[in-house]
């Protein structure tokens, strides 16, 4: 790992010479004579120094690819990480169940899909994307909550740049404490919080130091915000319905342990073949 805590120090390289040519990595190898000219050689080199200090990649370009789309992504919310990815396809599978699993009645309500901690709105805008393209689009609404009024904020510029924006509620909120004029429980919720361990924070490589710390830091055992988030299961979640939460791939027997009386719960794993998503589901009264 270089000093920067880069893994790839030569694909980030890559990415921000393509970032500076307007190019995708795969024409600078496929055309590694194109030409650049003196001002182009001196931003690339602006980025290089930025990179040297640790700044993220997506940081600098301003944007990360996740489920197939190109998001924009700043300092105001943790950056995308492939991993999460399995979180929306398991969510796009419940989805799918509950609405095709059963005949739906005339009138029905849509489902709602809760986004608890939406960040920069990756996961949110990737389901609503995904499931217009699906044709669910009249069948589902979405709910993205989060503490931090800067990450709505960017969430609801991915939501408007992905033209999803008019299926997508955002509102500030600690994890799903709403005002109960505005409450009703979720169809299929998820999230993906804090599950790093206070301890554990400052040494992480230091890209992670340019991230929001209240996007990484779980509390003690890593686990404070989800703990409180299954606590508010019942109350949150319709009965028969799963909640979907990322969790760390040591995390699994903690976290397995922290469901409520009478639930099932079921661990997922990521292309990795590790432990990455929690389902807990409430059996129908």
């Amino acid at each position: 790992m270089s000093a920067s805590g880069s893994e790839s120090p030569r694909l980030d390289a890559e990415l921000l010479l393509g970032h500076v040519l307007g190019a995708s990595r795969q024409t600078l190898l496929a055309e590694p004579e194109l030409p650049v000219h003196a001002g182009q050689i001196a931003l690339f080199q602006a980025l290089i120094e930025r990179r040297a200090k640790g700044e993220p990649v997506s940081y600098i370009r301003g944007l990360k690819e996740f489920f197939g789309l190109a998001l924009s992504v700043d300092e105001r919310a943790l950056i995308p990480r492939p991993e999460t990815e399995a979180l929306v396809e398991l969510a796009v599978e419940r989805v799918g169940t509950a609405l095709t699993g059963a005949p739906r009645t005339k009138g029905a309500k849509p489902l709602l899909v809760w986004d608890v901690g939406t960040g920069s709105g990756a996961i949110v805008v990737a389901l609503a994307v995904e499931c217009r393209r699906r044709g669910y689009g009249r069948d589902v609404r979405f709910l993205a909550t989060d503490i931090s009024p800067d990450a709505l904020a960017l969430a609801t510029e991915n939501a408007v740049g992905h033209g999803v924006a008019d299926s997508i509620e955002f509102a500030l909120a600690d994890l799903t404490d709403l005002p109960a004029t505005d409450f009703q429980q979720a169809d299929v919720l998820l999230a993906n919080l804090p599950y790093i361990p206070s301890g554990v924070v400052p040494e992480l490589p230091v890209a992670a130091s340019f991230e929001p710390r209240v996007a990484l830091d779980g509390g003690p055992d890593g686990l404070a915000l989800i703990r409180r988030l299954i606590d508010a299961l019942p109350r949150t979640l319709a009965d028969g319905c799963s909640a979907l939460l990322e969790i760390g791939s040591n995390q699994a027997d903690a976290v397995a342990a922290l469901a409520p009386d009478g639930w099932t719960v079921a661990i997922h794993e990521d292309l990795s073949g590790l432990p990455r998503v929690g389902e807990f589901r409430r059996q129908p009264s």
